[in-house]
């Protein structure tokens, strides 16, 4: 039993902070339902949720809003979760889903991919806007797994630690940015503003097939995180650490590493590369949990489906019809939000 005095004791968390933050997982996506760029009254809002409405408030609600508030809050799950895990098992505090290549390597397939499709139809013809449009989610997703496994690849045949794990990620990253922005120069299509509006972190036009995509990824990967808690625990410390513990290192850092790139690759692809949600959500959870390791996590996944949800409505309620991408809103929120968790880290 701890002393009264005991100053780890005084840190802990308080037993209402997880309450009141799953509560906000459900608020959030309420105020994005109740609020938008079409001015719908409450109790219309409300008689579409109980299964009636007029036809017009239902589409808005049912056929734009809820799919995108759906698949925004499980995109935000699967960066801060990944970010979570990548900090945790690279033991770098700036690791996220950018910082090994996953969003970068997303990047250049969708690059190529629409510009095949360009190439590759009569320009003229719906087909080819329609075409990317469908496969952008798949393909952005095996993009960002294949750098994943370079990456993957490079650790283990390479017996690279956590530090020069960074560093190759950010090579690899750099590489095949510098590879698709120059494609997106040397393109000089018309058709670019789909890879642009992509590349910026948008939920627009984001239907419910986006959110099926996604949603075996999130299912499958919250129930894993159960399961491999004890083993991200001891991923903290060096390998030989870790292997005193018991724990097969190798195998347990491979499991983490294609968990965390499979929950980034799959948001990315869906979404596109929203920054910062995967770096500033695990440290905002970590500040909130004051050393509580157990809530570290839930809240994680509250926060990242929160944070997403709100930033989104915020876009759309600056720009109105000409709304603002929400990966332009979370830069602008985060860089003031890191900073100040920078200057309280010792």
């Amino acid at each position: 039993m701890r002393p009264a005095n005991d100053p780890a004791a005084n840190r802990r968390a308080p037993a209402w902070l997880l309450p009141v933050f799953l509560a906000l997982a459900v608020t959030a996506p309420l105020l994005a339902v109740l609020f938008g760029v079409a001015d719908l009254p409450v109790s219309d809002v409300a008689a579409v949720l109980t299964g009636h409405g007029d036809p017009e408030a239902r589409s808005i609600i049912l056929d734009i809003r809820l799919p995108r508030i759906v698949t925004g809050m499980m995109a935000g799950v699967h960066f801060a979760v990944a970010g979570l895990l990548l900090q945790t098992v690279t033991r770098n505090p700036l690791a996220d889903p950018s910082l090994i290549g996953v969003s970068q390597g997303a990047t250049l397939a969708v690059t190529l991919f629409l510009m095949i499709a360009v190439y590759s139809h009569d320009p003229g013809s719906n087909t080819v806007v329609d075409m990317p449009t469908a496969w952008m989610p798949a393909v952005g997703t095996l993009g960002g797994l294949a750098a994943g496994g370079v990456i993957y690849l490079m650790a283990f045949r390479l017996e690279l630690g956590p530090l020069r794990l960074t560093l190759c990620g950010i090579a690899v990253g750099a590489l095949l940015q510098s590879l698709a922005l120059g494609l997106v120069a040397g393109w000089g299509s018309t058709r670019v503003e789909v890879l642009l509006e992509w590349l910026s972190g948008s939920l627009y036009a984001r239907r419910w097939e986006h959110a099926l995509f996604l949603a075996p990824f999130t299912l499958a990967g919250l129930a894993i995180l159960p399961l491999i808690r004890r083993p991200v625990e001891l991923l903290r410390f060096d390998g030989v650490v870790a292997r005193s513990f018991g724990l097969s290192y190798r195998r347990q850092f491979s499991l983490v590493l294609v968990l965390s790139c499979t929950l980034a690759a799959s948001a990315v692809g869906v979404v596109g590369p929203i920054v910062f949600v995967g770096l500033i959500v695990p440290h905002l959870a970590r500040a909130l949990a004051r050393g509580e390791s157990r809530l570290v996590l839930p809240l994680t996944i509250a926060l990242g489906a929160s944070v997403v949800t709100l930033c989104d409505l915020v876009g759309r309620l600056i720009g109105q019809a000409d709304e603002i991408p929400i990966g332009v809103v979370t830069a602008i929120c985060g860089v003031p939000v890191l900073i100040v968790l920078l200057r309280r880290t010792p």
